[in-house]
């Protein structure tokens, strides 16, 4: 039985799934404790098999603060670590956390005050990426555009309203259990699959932008294009399985990506031509590559020069490693080329 809280706030029951995260779980946990809700709550983190100190970390904060219970996650993965937290909530009310996550003060209190407010079954607002380094800032900038993730609500914002998904999420846990909690074979987009499910099932998803949760991004390149491919071939395979759920938007990567590619083949083409003496028509082909390295350069000066000019270096390199590695990853996951799935997690 879940307990709804004491007075007029319900209870809330904040659940992170914790793995590796020794540099950026304790920021994570700092700012719930800091949350200006006056309802009860608990923080509940699904601790896995760590190897760099977060174990240590996690079971320090919860020996001095009995608001904060570490659970096993043998498994490791996200979605299994969720479910695990969740089951161990004790509250009507579940904020999912990400340990890379940084919440604002009045988080929680906007969030379930616009749950009751709406009626709706889950409510998230935008990830606000920001970085620290020139890299990390360049990564920020291209999440936040619609140049490069696409420009859905939870990443560049928009109006309040209901929406197909939303970053993090303030759940009401009667209606996750409904509906199954997270689907633990869904290593990433678990949070879109949910999402589907709760709509499906006549529920609403409600997004605001009021709700403004700081990420912080991958810091290296290597970092960047594992979790991208992974995102990738995540959301290729939801592609394949849910085929009616799905926007134009997922696949226009994957058609660059294929385009790019083609347009180098052909123009190589070309360029054999040119050698045998035979007109290189087939160096049109070469018209595709070059116009998509001029939205790279147009992009960059457009929109990352306010953070400087190295960070500005970096997104010449960061926009086509998150087309690519995304739009590789789509078409190996929609296509199922892939031989084991579940193995990329983005970690």
């Amino acid at each position: 039985m879940h307990q709804r809280g004491t007075g007029l706030s319900p209870g809330v029951s904040y659940v992170m799934p914790v793995l590796n995260e020794a540099t950026h779980v304790r920021a994570a946990v700092e700012s719930l404790l800091a949350q200006d809700y006056e309802g009860p709550f608990e923080v509940t983190l699904a601790l896995g098999p760590s190897i760099d100190g977060t174990t240590e970390l996690v079971e320090e904060m919860a020996a001095v603060d009995a608001r904060i219970r570490v659970v096993p996650n043998e498994v490791g993965s996200t979605p299994a670590g969720l479910n695990i937290a969740i089951r161990a909530s004790r509250y009507t009310v579940v904020i999912r956390v990400d340990a890379h996550s940084v919440l604002p003060p009045d988080y929680a209190r906007i969030a379930v005050a616009t749950l009751e407010r709406t009626g709706a079954d889950n409510v998230g607002g935008i990830m606000d990426a920001r970085g620290i380094s020139a890299f990390e800032r360049a990564v920020a900038r291209a999440y936040g555009t619609r140049i490069g993730l696409g420009g859905t609500p939870h990443h560049v914002g928009g109006a309040e309203g209901a929406a197909e998904t939303v970053y993090l999420g303030c759940f009401r846990t009667e209606s996750i259990l409904r509906v199954g909690l997270f689907d633990e074979g869904v290593k990433r987009g678990q949070d879109w699959d949910l999402n589907r499910r709760l709509r499906e099932a006549g529920g609403q998803v409600w997004f605001t932008p009021r709700l403004r949760v700081l990420y912080r991004p991958r810091p290296t390149l290597a970092q960047l294009a594992r979790q991208m491919l992974s995102t990738g071939l995540w959301r290729g395979e939801l592609a394949r399985r849910y085929p009616a759920a799905n926007g134009i938007r997922y696949f226009v990567p994957p058609a660059m990506v294929l385009g790019v590619a083609v347009g180098l083949l052909v123009g190589i083409g070309g360029l054999v031509q040119a050698a045998l003496g035979v007109a290189p028509w087939l160096l049109l082909g070469l018209v595709v590559p070059a116009g998509y390295l001029f939205i790279v350069i147009a992009a960059t000066i457009a929109v990352a020069r306010p953070d400087g000019f190295r960070a500005s270096l970096h997104f010449l390199v960061v926009l086509p490693c998150i087309h690519f590695c995304w739009g590789i990853g789509f078409v190996l996951g929609y296509l199922k080329l892939t031989t084991n799935i579940t193995a990329h997690t983005g970690r």
